[in-house]
């Protein structure tokens, strides 16, 4: 025989109240939270908006996903041999980053306390990180020079012969065929994934037109200029440079 159904006090049926279609609802995840405070004021890059170097640093910040204040010194008006900048880079030069109470100077030493203190674009093994360190050296001793001479030279700030230009062509197109050879066995330069390696050699490499020298002839170069640029928080030089500070 059947069980008779439970009886409230009042003799009612109890039932199991039925779902409603906002309990069923999935609740909904959490906002993601912005950058704090201390995260906004951390970081400040000093430069100026044509130079190549303050680009590495902007695009590696940009890479990282991390925001900063931007404070333009304008070389033309000689701002970078004052004396108030000079505290910030010893050398006169831009970049120069503020980490904290820090400053930092040399932009190739920038991107791998970055890539270091942030955890991003980083190698995961000593060897990675012995390899990021040798091209970074590679790029200003072999490549960034001839190609930042001839870029000036073109746009009318520095001024040499033909003979000396013919030089400069001859010594990036080596540097573009040692990189070719390299992107030709993997898709990154020191690693399995973008490292900082790739930020600063792609700094340099973005200015070839710039220098007159023809991506055309390096397909794996020019591939590997892609996935760069695919990259997310990639940017342009003019997207992250303007000709004026700028704070966050």
């Amino acid at each position: 025989m059947a069980k008779p159904a439970k009886k409230a006090a009042k003799g009612k049926v109890v039932s199991k109240p039925a779902k409603t279609a906002k309990a069923a609802k999935v609740a909904k995840a959490p906002k993601e939270k912005g950058p704090s405070a201390a995260e906004k004021n951390r970081f400040t890059l000093y430069g100026f908006a044509g130079s190549t170097s303050t680009y590495t640093v902007a695009l590696m910040l940009s890479l990282c996903r991390h925001p900063f204040s931007y404070i333009h010194v304008s070389l033309r008006d000689g701002a970078h041999k004052l004396a108030d900048y000079l505290v910030k880079n010893r050398y006169g030069q831009v970049p120069a980053l503020r980490d904290g109470q820090v400053f930092l100077v040399q932009s190739a030493a920038i991107l791998l306390h970055l890539s270091e203190s942030l955890g991003k674009f980083d190698g995961k093994t000593m060897l990675e990180k012995a390899r990021i360190r040798e091209w970074l050296f590679w790029q200003w001793d072999k490549l960034a020079v001839p190609v930042y001479r001839l870029r000036a030279r073109n746009r009318g700030f520095r001024q040499f012969g033909d003979e000396v230009r013919v030089m400069y062509d001859t010594e990036a197109k080596a540097a573009l065929a040692v990189l070719e050879g390299e992107l030709s066995k993997s898709e990154w330069i020191a690693g399995k994934k973008a490292t900082a390696a790739d930020v600063g050699i792609y700094s340099v490499v973005r200015f070839c037109p710039d220098a007159n020298v023809d991506l055309g002839h390096y397909p794996h170069v020019s591939a590997w200029k892609k996935r760069i640029e695919a990259l997310p928080g990639f940017a342009t030089p003019e997207q992250l440079l303007p000709m004026e500070s700028r704070l966050v």
